[in-house]
């Protein structure tokens, strides 16, 4: 490859493509400020929040992806190779990052998320699924499983404890590279996550598995491929966290929830309402009407159900049509590396399951990044999660999953419900 493919221009392409990523800071742009839901209590909840967003002129990044593009073709070739076709997604998703924060506020705005996230409608490579039907089998699921008494230890840690917990997990796990973990007034999530640092939201209570969520999720995967990434010196896109990489970042945490059995029901409910919220979002409804509607989910808790509406609405369109589709990845991000993971397993390619830990990438980027891991450009991660580093559990687990998508669900589901039809309510323990 070294002959055909100069590794010294694809790494002064992804230089160039760093630097057009620099601007498109995307949550940031996108951020309301603590007034906003102040004036919105203050106004009885009753009418659409009034936001102010900086002005993005995009045609900086543009142009630098323009000459990104150019330079591949001129120094690459023009053939299809999974080398060319990475970098040119690349230039994609930095692309349509600028041309979203370009049109913030205006109905323009839903096609550049669109293209970046995706919508919950949308179809995954089998043609068929959707994170939408997902989302609503997960809904109809939770809803039969309400009344179910479980074992619930409460909420019975603050930011401060989150904090103290989090700061031992991330000194074990990266020791002199460990991120600061802080405790800051005002944030748009619970936590945060960087290579230098972990923000944890002040006013926020954790429950127990909040705690190890929080930990799987935001340490030992957000931090760990930020810190691989920076380990790439061949390949510096890969410590960049541009939104070409969110659906698998995202998607490979909620997969470790799973995986170290961290998710919880309220945390599922959490990310199920929000696909259909959005959806909802893109049918018309206004900030209200899905303010309205996370009121009921969340049981009247109003300042959490303004933050669940403020995720769904920044940067979009207030009156309905055009909200922000960020927050499908969850799910999306899960099916898509779920089924990525019981492939390479079933297809004995166990062998590529280390790369998805390299860096910030997109689980397309596999065959390039596969190429430049044999030619010694891509280096190994040097920081795994646990359920990864150790993979006899997780190969095992993915054996076992990929066996069940051969079995006739609809089959099992009547036979088991004339089973269970005579059975009474039987709460033990």
């Amino acid at each position: 490859m070294s002959q055909t493919l100069p590794i010294q221009a694809v790494t002064r392409i992804l230089e160039q493509l760093c630097a057009a990523e620099r601007p498109v800071r995307i949550l940031r742009s996108l951020a309301w400020p603590a007034s906003v839901r102040q004036d919105f209590f203050a106004a009885g909840e009753q009418r659409l929040p009034v936001v102010d967003y900086p002005d993005f002129d995009p045609a900086e990044t543009l142009q630098a992806v323009s000459d990104a593009r150019r330079g591949i073709r001129r120094k690459l070739g023009s053939a299809a190779t999974p080398i060319n076709q990475w970098l040119l997604r690349l230039c994609s998703a930095i692309e349509q990052g600028a041309l979203m924060l370009s049109q913030i506020g205006q109905p323009g705005f839903l096609e550049h998320s669109s293209e970046l996230y995706g919508q919950p409608s949308g179809r995954l490579p089998d043609g068929k699924t959707t994170v939408l039907a997902l989302a609503r089998s997960f809904d109809h699921t939770l809803s039969k499983l309400a009344n179910l008494e479980l074992e619930n230890l409460g909420t019975s840690y603050d930011a401060q404890a989150l904090a103290a917990e989090m700061r031992i997990a991330v000194d074990k796990m990266f020791g002199a590279q460990a991120p600061q973990v802080q405790v800051v007034e005002e944030l748009s999530a619970n936590a945060l996550a960087g290579a230098r640092s972990i923000r944890i939201r002040s006013a926020a209570l954790f429950s127990d598995k909040d705690v190890a969520q929080l930990i799987h999720h935001e340490a030992y995967i957000h931090v760990a491929t930020s810190l691989n990434g920076r380990a790439q010196q061949a390949l510096p896109i890969l410590a960049r966290s541009h939104p070409g990489t969110t659906r698998t970042q995202e998607g490979l945490a909620v997969f470790a929830e799973f995986i170290t059995g961290s998710m919880e029901l309220d945390r599922l409910r959490r990310l199920t309402d929000r696909v259909i919220a959005i959806q909802m979002a893109i049918d018309g409804a206004d900030f209200l009407q899905v303010y309205q509607y996370f009121l009921e989910r969340t049981g009247g808790e109003k300042k959490q159900s303004f933050e669940n509406t403020r995720r769904v609405f920044r940067g979009g369109v207030l009156s309905g049509g055009a909200p922000f589709t960020k927050d499908i990845v969850y799910l999306e991000g899960l099916l898509r590396v779920h089924n990525f993971l019981r492939s390479c397993v079933s297809l004995g390619r166990a062998d590529l399951l280390h790369l998805l830990f390299c860096g910030k990438l997109d689980i397309e980027d596999i065959a390039a990044l596969a190429e430049l891991a044999v030619a010694g450009y891509c280096q190994a991660p040097k920081f795994l999660p646990p359920w990864a580093a150790d993979r006899r559990f997780l190969l095992s687990y993915l054996a076992y999953s990929s066996f069940l998508n051969t079995v006739d669900l609809s089959r099992l589901r009547l036979h088991y419900a004339e089973l269970t039809e005579s059975a009474p309510v039987c709460l033990m323990g």
